[in-house]
């Protein structure tokens, strides 16, 4: 790999340098900022818990208010988190806290609105079909991909654990 080093000159000159493949990686390593693990750890666990103290919240208001069961306030306490996902990401609020809380902030449903919305909003100016929709289901294909290629699996292992125990 070549690389530009100086070569002493005042006039600021550069001549070119080549590293090997092991070399490049020794020095790469040296170079790299360490992370605080266990901040970020903190930080993930707490964010994340907060979300989901949010969205039981958010589904204890159903079952107080709207008079459903926990089972009936499942669905609409997640349309109101992919809501408040969204409506954050347009405000740019949602970036700022996901660059605090890391791992923590891509809890699935407020994660995968977060980037799904964040597709859309960075490529409008490319249209509402090729910029907005194209772009914001690059992500959402693989997704659903691997969503539905892992519920066939369980649902395999369900049927051939049933068929094992004669059920």
């Amino acid at each position: 790999m070549a690389q530009l080093a100086a070569s002493g000159g005042a006039k600021g000159k550069f001549r070119p340098m080549s590293m090997s493949a092991k070399e490049y990686k020794v020095f790469a390593k040296a170079h790299e900022p360490s992370r605080p693990v266990g901040k970020n750890v903190l930080r993930a666990f707490v964010a994340g818990g907060m979300i989901c103290a949010l969205g039981q919240g958010i589904q204890q208001l159903f079952v107080t208010f709207a008079d459903m069961t926990p089972r009936q306030a499942s669905n609409p306490t997640t349309a109101v988190l992919i809501l408040i996902s969204v409506i954050l990401t347009g405000m740019g609020v949602y970036d700022k806290f996901a660059q605090w809380a890391g791992a923590g902030s891509a809890v699935p449903v407020t994660g995968f609105a977060n980037s799904m919305a964040s597709a859309a909003i960075e490529h409008r100016s490319e249209g509402l079909v090729l910029g907005t929709g194209a772009n914001m289901f690059k992500l959402a294909g693989s997704v659903i991909v691997f969503g539905v290629v892992a519920a066939f699996v369980i649902g395999m292992i369900h049927v051939i654990l049933d068929l094992w125990r004669g059920g």
